[in-house]
């Protein structure tokens, strides 16, 4: 009977040891190590990018001529912000009020130089020369002719838009390189000697050569508030 006992004891000791190792241990919580990982950003493609906004670039002197207000609305932001020629700060509102008033008009609008340079798939930065022909701003002929401009797009909504843009006005003689002075003088033994050359006024620079003040700054009716198409 003790032997009985005994066994008993045994097998329901064994019987509670299993159940409280097995029976009571629940499913252990997997760690997912995919929560840790960095979700990679979608490779954009700058070629389909430089492509579309070079289109936005380029139709702005249509929208000029055609004083398109409508487009402009599009594809411009409604917070973009933008830096004038005159040092002017300007925005969306103002540019509609003057496609829509017909207060910036020109003889012919060229674009070109266009470059592009995407940031990533929802922003990319446009650079490029205008060059205006009879440009006029509320009837004010404008100083200048060529200007150097700068471009932020970011994409909203599936549609790419400026929010920032500024452009400069340059001066003549700016949009090429000047010719380097040749070295033939310096290296010619007669030039040397020659104490004509030394002499020579004409060598001194030309008080002409000085950037007059008009070239400096635009007047303050200057209307170098071109777009930067």
């Amino acid at each position: 009977m003790k032997k009985v006992l005994l066994v008993v004891t045994l097998s329901l000791v064994v019987a509670l040891f299993v159940f409280a190792q097995f029976g009571c241990a629940g499913p252990q919580p997997t760690t997912s190590t995919n929560a840790n990982l960095a979700i990679p950003s979608p490779t954009p493609d700058k070629a389909a990018i430089e492509t579309e906004i070079k289109k936005i670039e380029n139709d702005w002197p249509r929208i000029i001529k055609e004083h398109d207000a409508a487009m402009v609305k599009r594809i411009e932001a409604d917070d973009a912000v933008f830096l004038y020629p005159d040092g002017s700060i300007g925005d969306k509102a103002t540019d509609v009020k003057d496609m829509e008033s017909a207060t910036l008009t020109a003889n012919s609008w060229e674009v070109a130089d266009i470059k592009v340079n995407v940031i990533d798939i929802d922003l990319a930065v446009a650079t490029g020369r205008s060059t205006v022909k009879g440009g006029k701003y509320k009837g004010q002929p404008f100083p200048y002719e060529d200007f150097r401009w700068i471009d932020t797009f970011a994409r909203r909504n599936g549609q790419w838009q400026v929010v920032a843009g500024a452009a400069i006005p340059l001066m003549k003689g700016t949009t090429s390189p000047s010719p380097k002075p040749s070295p033939s003088p310096s290296a010619s033994p007669a030039m040397k000697a020659s104490p004509v050359t030394k002499a020579s006024p004409t060598a001194k620079p030309s008080p002409a050569m000085k950037p007059s003040p008009a070239m400096k700054a635009a007047p303050a009716s200057s209307p170098a508030k071109t777009k930067t198409p």
